[in-house]
């Protein structure tokens, strides 16, 4: 059998993947199954915050952007637009307290709520449930030789950096939120991703989903005391 060349431009891992057949094969089936099943009461929910999106702000209800994908294939991820139209040109972190996101952006993006679209993407099989979350190109094509490993399972709704970093607009700050995302917490995520993509298994993804949801459930609670606190 031929080997496959590593091209220069194309990240290629060849080293070991824990559970490859979970991987690529029983993963994938158990995310269509799981997201088909889940696409008609989803709807019931997105259907409301599409209208709440359209309304609150000027522009398309749907965020569309270019990221780092399965195999290094770069796909269109998409999200329910929680910011200003042409915010990404302005800078792909979002800081503390940042201008730019909407009212609607707001609480989706505290509740997850903005990732719902991308139940599409898992059903394209472009995603997946849990994986490395998708990054910039930006970021991909400066991955390392250990971490081409990311990109050889597919990228995810959540993954542990996501529950790690679950405020990360607050660690960045309100200061040159890029360079701080790129010093503080890109490095510690790409670890997280290597390490996530050489142990995967059934047991660790059912946990990492229990443990988002968790996550999940504080958010709303703690915007519940907030609003509550307000008055």
């Amino acid at each position: 059998m031929m080997n496959r060349q590593k091209l220069p431009e194309e990240p290629y891992w060849d080293g070991p993947l824990s559970h490859p057949f979970y991987s690529h094969v029983v993963k994938r089936a158990l995310d269509l199954i799981l997201a088909l099943i889940l696409l008609i009461p989803a709807s019931v929910v997105m259907i409301p915050l599409a209208i709440w999106v359209k309304l609150d702000s000027e522009g398309p209800v749907l965020y569309k952007a270019v990221r780092g994908g399965y195999h290094n294939q770069p796909f269109m991820i998409w999200k329910f637009r929680s910011m200003v139209v042409d915010a990404d040109k302005s800078g792909g972190c979002t800081a503390k307290n940042d201008d730019r996101v909407t009212r609607a952006g707001r609480v989706m993006r505290r509740l997850k709520l903005d990732e719902l679209p991308q139940l599409f993407n898992i059903i394209r099989g472009e995603m997946s449930f849990v994986g490395p979350r998708p990054e910039l190109l930006l970021y991909t094509e400066r991955y390392t030789a250990e971490q081409e490993c990311i990109m050889w399972v597919r990228p995810g709704i959540t993954d542990r950096s996501s529950i790690v970093y679950i405020a990360q607009d607050e660690i960045v700050g309100e200061e040159d939120p890029v360079a701080n995302f790129e010093r503080l917490i890109l490095p510690e995520k790409n670890r997280l991703r290597v390490e996530y993509a050489k142990t995967q298994s059934f047991g660790l993804d059912c946990r990492l989903l229990l443990e988002t949801v968790a996550g999940v459930f504080g958010k709303a609670e703690d915007m519940a005391r907030e609003k509550k606190e307000r008055g």
